[in-house]
């Protein structure tokens, strides 16, 4: 079991910069691929995927909407993952959630095993 808890959301304006953490619980989070993924609420939207990291960091991957200008990195030694953004743009208005799961395979897909409750990001105009 792992336990995943967002912080860092908040309001920002356009063109500003914010950074999401997310705290994971248990001894294996080494083991964990971990995302960041987002959902717009009222919007009919999906979950979409915002980006991935490996377990050693070794390897990224990114939304082409948000590559460029955010970064996702990790601290296996503290547990945490965390997603800087700037750039920040109306349309990164979300809530953002961080996940987990074993496999590398297919980052981008919404199917991860752990989820955290989100923190929302807002993005004035």
């Amino acid at each position: 079991q792992v336990q995943l808890v967002e912080s860092g959301g908040g309001l920002v304006q356009t063109g500003g910069s914010l950074r999401l953490s997310c705290a994971a619980s248990g001894r294996t989070f080494s083991s964990y691929v971990m995302g960041w993924f987002r959902q717009a609420p009222g919007t009919g939207k999906e979950r979409e995927f915002v980006a991935a990291i490996s377990w050693s960091g070794g390897s990224t991957d990114y939304a082409d909407s948000v590559k460029g200008r955010f970064t996702i990195s990790r601290n296996n030694a503290k547990n945490t993952v965390s997603l800087q953004m700037s750039s920040l743009k109306p349309e990164d208005t979300a809530v953002y959630y961080c996940a987990a799961r074993r496999s590398w395979s297919t980052p981008r897909v919404n199917d991860y095993d752990y989820w955290g409750q989100g923190t929302q990001v807002t993005v004035s105009s």
